[in-house]
């Protein structure tokens, strides 16, 4: 995997620390497609499990006599459905965004020393480390624990945003979920969540290996496997007790 980013300093165009910078993400041995999406979804994993945090944040939270407090403040628009509904709260978003986070700052404290730019992909597996090729990046700030909790904030967020979205365009749609009726929407249940974070993650990583082209084409696998994975996430947390419907 290769990536390059240009900025000038001055008159002078240096390598490395100015200039050009070339970052190289080489793919140990012969890592095939498969491999390459379960590692995508490995560095991506705090944003995709946002959604569950920010479930356990709803559930959770008001049982100890806190919120929920929903997003829309209860508003309804002119077609007579609420914006986003009681099912989006500030508990859930905040809590499930900052918890990406702290879940990211786990996974960095496990792994160890960032490898160096030119450092070799699938040395271990699909357990990539995060931060790989972020030390120019804007969320490079502090340690490596504090960027990696900003990294996993940014993802949690964006995936709540996605899920936001989803749920916008269903109640403008009269696809509204009715307490333990189903919206009848699986896909707005589960692609707008995928898609935001992966495409926040292309847009604004800068030279993280999270932005990196050659996980383009794994994340559009991603994508159409979501609503699957999701499925499966939604049916465990209905049997364990952890969601009260099954979608």
């Amino acid at each position: 995997m290769k990536r390059v980013c240009q900025y000038e300093q001055g008159d002078d165009s240096k390598t490395a620390q100015s200039g050009n910078i070339t970052l190289e993400f080489p793919l140990v041995g012969e890592m095939n497609f498969f491999g390459i999406c379960v590692l995508t979804l490995w560095l991506y994993l705090p944003g995709f499990l946002a959604n569950t945090f920010a479930m356990l944040w709803g559930k959770w939270l008001p049982k100890t006599g806190y919120g929920p407090w929903p997003i829309d403040g209860g508003r309804t628009l002119s077609d007579g459905n609420r914006i986003l509904g009681d099912g989006k709260t500030w508990n859930g978003l905040i809590g499930g965004s900052l918890t990406s986070g702290l879940l990211c700052v786990l996974i960095v404290a496990l792994m160890g020393d960032i490898p160096s730019q030119n450092a070799a992909v699938g040395e271990n597996g699909i357990f990539t480390h995060p931060l790989q090729g972020a030390e120019t990046a804007w969320f490079s700030v502090g340690g490596d624990l504090l960027t990696a909790f900003i990294l996993g904030t940014f993802l949690g967020f964006f995936c709540l945003v996605g899920d936001s979205t989803g749920s916008f365009v269903k109640r403008r749609r009269g696809l509204k979920r009715e307490g333990k009726i189903s919206s009848k929407a699986p896909l707005l249940d589960t692609l707008p969540f995928a898609i935001m974070v992966f495409l926040a993650g292309q847009l604004f990583l800068g030279t993280s290996i999270l932005a990196d082209a050659e996980l383009r084409l794994p994340m559009l696998a991603l994508i159409a496997f979501t609503p699957i994975l999701h499925r499966s996430f939604n049916l465990l947390g209905y049997k364990i007790g952890w969601k009260d419907v099954p979608y």
